[in-house]
This record gives structure tokens, C-alpha cells and sequence, in this order.
């Protein structure tokens, strides 16, 4: 684990890239985060086969920065599809709902940055695809949807009321 605030270079071959639940086909790895000194934002890499989808879903406090850096792949955002290559720059504002589709016959590679929060949390808003998914066994969530406590800011409780009232 690096110091906090400390420099790091994380190389493709040195962090696991696990199945993505509920997707067929798609692999998520986090390059940087505060594991690695990243105090505020965490880097993932995503790669998806030919074949992939991740299905419509959305996060209602989340949004994302994406960029392409290989392959080709049709991203639905809130049910407009558009065709991202590399090189393009994709944002997600919280809320909107989005799917991710390789149709294309070579692997798709993008970079996803998103805050570090104590509530990420994803609404799946359709099912998993057909074929090879990774089995959900937390009822829905996906391997992005709970993050390592290390990689959650924590906040402080909310008072509504005087201290120790209510629960």
C-alpha cells in the first residue's frame, strides 16, 4: 500500500482484472485508488471481449469519466446508443443510465474514473445477459458496486435530532 498522497505507476499486468457479476464477458481491474496513495478518485480499467455487455444500470450519486483507449464498442446512455472508439472521452452524470456492448470482434479496452464515496451504489435495470455472467450472489450488486472499505471515504453520520435521540 503506498503512502497517502504518495506518487505511484501501476502497470496493466500488476492488479487482478476479475469477472464483472452480472455482465458476460467483462473484466474490471483497479489501477489506482486510495490503496495506492489516491486519496480522492479511483481508476479502473475495464476490459470487455467480443461479445461482452454489462447491462443497463444506473447510480443515482455517481457519475463517471471514461475514456476509450482500444477496440470499438456501442455505449447506451440513457437509451440513445453511440459508438465509442479510442480516444473519446465519455461522461456519465449521476443518474444516467447506461449499458456497455461489444459487438465488435476484437477485446475493448477503457479507463473509468469515479469519486471515492461511502454510498456507491448501482440500480440494475435490466436483467443479466444470456451465457457466461459471473453469478451474483449479493442479490444485484457488481464487482464495482462494493468497493473495498479502503476505497470508501467514510461520512459522518447525519444528526436530525439532539444526540441519542432516535435510530
Amino acid at each position: 500500500m503506498a503512502a497517502k498522497g504518495a506518487a505511484a505507476v501501476v502497470g496493466p499486468g500488476e492488479v487482478e482484472a476479475p469477472p464483472v457479476r452480472r455482465a458476460r464477458g467483462a473484466r474490471m481491474a483497479v489501477l489506482l485508488g486510495p490503496e495506492q496513495g489516491a486519496p480522492n478518485f479511483i481508476t479502473r480499467r475495464f476490459l470487455l471481449e467480443p461479445g461482452a455487455y454489462i447491462p443497463r444500470h444506473r447510480h443515482a450519486t455517481i457519475e463517471h469519466e471514461q475514456v476509450m483507449v482500444r477496440g470499438e464498442m456501442v455505449l447506451e446512455i440513457d437509451g440513445v446508443e453511440r459508438t465509442v472508439r479510442p480516444g473519446d472521452a465519455i461522461y456519465l452524470p449521476a443518474g444516467c443510465a447506461h449499458a456497455y456492448a461489444n459487438r465488435g470482434a476484437a477485446e475493448v479496452e477503457f479507463l473509468c474514473v469515479v469519486p471515492v464515496t461511502a454510498d456507491y451504489s448501482t440500480e440494475w435495470l435490466e436483467d443479466p445477459p444470456a451465457g457466461r455472467c459471473r453469478p451474483d450472489p449479493a442479490g444485484g450488486v457488481h464487482g464495482f458496486d462494493r468497493l473495498p472499505r479502503s476505497y470508501r471515504r467514510e461520512r459522518s453520520p447525519r444528526r436530525t435530532g439532539p444526540a441519542g435521540a432516535g435510530g
